[in-house]
């Protein structure tokens, strides 16, 4: 059952019935159909906490007025998370071996940034969970979330066309000197179009617009093209010109897809297809096999006929994070054995390389050392920042979601699934925090309230 806190609306004894206080769909839509805006202005991801205040504002108007305030099925499992979140932040004083050694204090603002954002989106859950489709229709929310999905496309072109494109944001410009060169500060409010590396040889821009970093963007756009495909493909009234440019939309796609070198959203793609085409094949829907032989076929074509094929091969032959990455996972399972209940509060910097303790960052190797650890992966983020409690509320809220909603056989029930198991799969090389965990978040409202409304 979904826990409920409070009561229906209704009359008091002695007065007259009160008016149902309604939410405004505003704040979900800002966020959503404005976010290129947000990210122009230098805003990006902080627009999740900017939004939670209206939004906190309207839910406890809303629950004083005598309306319900339902919890997401599983809300004891996040809670546990979020407490891990909160305890571990004693450890972050702590050194552990093989990293560099500083204080807590110092390291308390990237601590406190992180739980900021998992409250902010936890407040995105509720509120668009609680939301009813006479304030905000799920269908109307897939729509916003297919447009994301342009977005993204649009996005990767740019920085396929114009890599080194970036500009000074409103925010940067009120920001004092000595902050806005931060470059943790620069990753918020400083729009670029791609990142410059070289993987296959030579500096190659991977798009990143609007997301930020090249990972983000690939674990995005796998969040976020099943609900474009359910957007204009799942309704029979869509009309011809709409499903064309679907089509469209879907094979420009492919560019920046491959272009990106970005291997993780190869392998995400290919598990959301055969998660949906599983759930569809389970339901009988045999044609689905059809559908991705066809797409299959389309995309074995794209490969061999036109250049995309040897930008997959080069990357392919060319896994120059793979060392680096098991390193790294190397280095969070020793932090688990060292601290397993509740990690170190936050990720720690490694002393060197993985060759030697003497190689690190310096003016001419930026890449040369000092790796993160727990940046590599949100299991392993988790798992090293927040211990093995705050994995297990993690994981469990969304393997008790998939559970729950197992017999939602509607689109937007395998697509909300989809997106869920898809972000298992990439945990174990991207990172979640921000977006890529907003989008999984909102998936699981539409799940939710598809199971409290009614399945469409």
């Amino acid at each position: 059952m979904t826990l409920v806190i409070g009561r229906s609306a209704g009359p008091s004894r002695g007065s007259t019935a009160t008016r149902p206080v309604d939410l405004p769909a505003w704040p979900v839509t800002a966020l959503l159909a404005a976010y290129p805006l947000w990210w122009a202005l230098g805003l990006g991801v902080l627009i999740f906490p900017i939004l939670a205040v209206p939004m906190v504002v309207l839910l406890v108007r809303r629950r004083a007025a005598g309306r319900r305030l339902r919890l997401p099925p599983g809300a004891i499992w996040w809670a546990l998370f979020l407490a891990a979140v909160v305890i571990s932040l004693a450890a972050l004083g702590a050194d552990p071996p093989g990293t560099v050694a500083d204080h807590g204090s110092s390291r308390l603002v990237a601590a406190l940034f992180k739980l900021g954002m998992y409250v902010a989106l936890t407040v995105l859950l509720l509120y668009a969970g609680n939301l009813t489709d006479a304030e905000l229709p799920r269908r109307r929310l897939v729509r916003l979330l297919g447009a994301m999905f342009v977005v993204t496309v649009a996005g990767g072109l740019l920085g396929m066309a114009a890599g080194r494109f970036e500009f000074t944001s409103p925010v940067e410009w009120l920001l004092p000197e000595d902050v806005r060169s931060n470059g943790f500060v620069q990753s918020l409010v400083h729009p670029y179009a791609a990142q410059i590396m070289n993987l296959v040889g030579g500096d190659r821009p991977r798009p990143a617009a609007p997301w930020g970093y090249t990972n983000t963007w690939g674990n995005n756009f796998c969040l976020l093209v099943g609900w474009f495909v359910v957007a204009v493909f799942a309704r029979p009234a869509r009309s011809l010109r709409v499903r064309v440019f679907g089509v469209v939309v879907l094979a420009l796609s492919l560019l920046p897809a491959v272009f990106s070198l970005n291997r993780g959203l190869w392998i995400g793609l290919a598990v959301l297809v055969a998660y949906v085409a599983l759930r569809y094949v389970l339901a009988g829907r045999l044609w689905i096999l059809g559908a991705v032989a066809v797409a299959t076929a389309g995309l074995v074509i794209a490969l061999v006929a036109t250049p995309l094929g040897d930008v997959v091969q080069a990357r392919l032959d060319n896994g120059k994070s793979n060392g680096v990455r098991s390193y790294l996972v190397e280095k969070a399972l020793d932090g688990v054995t060292e601290s397993p209940v509740i990690g170190f509060g936050g990720t720690r910097n490694t002393l060197g390389g993985r060759n030697s303790i003497t190689v690190g960052e310096n003016a001419e190797c930026g890449r040369c050392g000092n790796f993160t650890v727990g940046g590599n992966g949100q299991l392993w983020q988790v798992l090293y920042s927040h211990g093995v409690a705050g994995t297990l509320g993690y994981l469990g809220f969304f393997a008790y979601g998939l559970w729950r909603f197992r017999r939602d056989r509607t689109a937007i029930g395998i697509v909300g699934s989809a997106a869920i198991v898809t972000s298992f799969s990439a945990m174990f090389w991207y990172n979640s925090l921000v977006t890529p965990l907003a989008f999984m978040f909102l998936a699981y409202a539409l799940l939710w309230r598809n199971e409290t409304e009614g399945r469409q």
